[in-house]
């Protein structure tokens, strides 16, 4: 019959997905195809090195960045503490002293 999970709010069995969502008739409930452990597990960020990051990491800059729309540079070997993961293209949001809130790029950082 049917492999797709029945509806978590009201036990339907006639559930029916709908581009990345599953759909119930009955209650109109509506959830993601993909869990969100599945989602957070797939993505895994990486430094230069190879080290796996976390949120509330301290990672060094590796080489001199000059951030768009700044006068200023980040240079290489500036240490920006308690970083966020993000899912973007840029991986990392932090705030660098002198310079405020910024994005990175991990392939552009080191794991401390």
């Amino acid at each position: 019959m049917s492999s797709l999970p029945p509806c978590p709010q009201c036990q339907s069995e006639f559930t029916y997905e709908d581009g990345g969502n599953y759909i119930c008739p009955e209650c109109a409930h509506e959830w993601s195809a993909v869990s969100s452990e599945a989602a957070d597990a797939a993505r895994v960020y990486k430094d230069a090195a190879g080290n796996v990051l976390q949120d509330g990491d301290t990672v060094t800059v590796i080489k001199d960045l000059k951030p768009k729309g700044s006068g200023g540079v980040i240079k290489q070997g500036t240490k920006v503490k308690n970083i966020r993961l993000v899912d973007s293209d840029h991986d990392i949001d932090c705030k660098i002293d002198g310079f405020g809130a910024m994005s990175l790029k991990s392939e552009f950082v080191r794991k401390v």
